[in-house]
């Protein structure tokens, strides 16, 4: 709760002329060094690309950035989809590099709650577990 009895929900907003709009949850912006990176802008673009039927943006862990942009991407069925696509669709739509993912995870199906809504808390645990992983296998030295 705020000082002034308000409950903090995590909800982006912003007023413009008397119109209240939500901008998405706070927890869906990546902090890359400072920079701040909204999820469902990045996804959209991703989104636009023909073999991509699905895309979810997360942080993951960076010890030098904070964090970075993880995609979670669910091709159409039969596609082929790389992160040298990936890179040279956001170039050609003329993305800023610095909200470009810097990881590419292609999967069938994303953890849902039981309402359907997609888990994006288990999906940065999942790409934070696979990094430490990474880490620690040999030759990662």
């Amino acid at each position: 709760f705020t000082a002034d009895g308000y409950y903090r929900m995590g909800d982006m907003v912003y007023r413009r002329d008397g119109t209240v709009y939500v901008d998405g949850r706070k927890k869906d912006l990546i902090n890359r060094g400072g920079e701040k990176i909204s999820t469902e802008e990045v996804e959209n673009h991703i989104l636009a690309h023909p073999a991509v039927h699905n895309a979810v943006v997360v942080a993951m862990p960076d010890p030098v950035m904070g964090e970075k942009a993880c995609a979670f991407v669910i091709v159409k069925d039969g596609a082929r989809f790389t992160f040298a696509d990936l890179k040279a669709f956001l170039e050609s739509r003329q993305i800023a590099r610095f909200k470009w993912p810097e990881r590419l995870e292609l999967v069938e199906a994303y953890p849902l709650s039981p309402v359907g809504k997609i888990l994006r808390r288990e999906l940065r645990e999942m790409i934070a577990a696979k990094l430490k992983a990474e880490q620690a296998s040999p030759g990662n030295g």
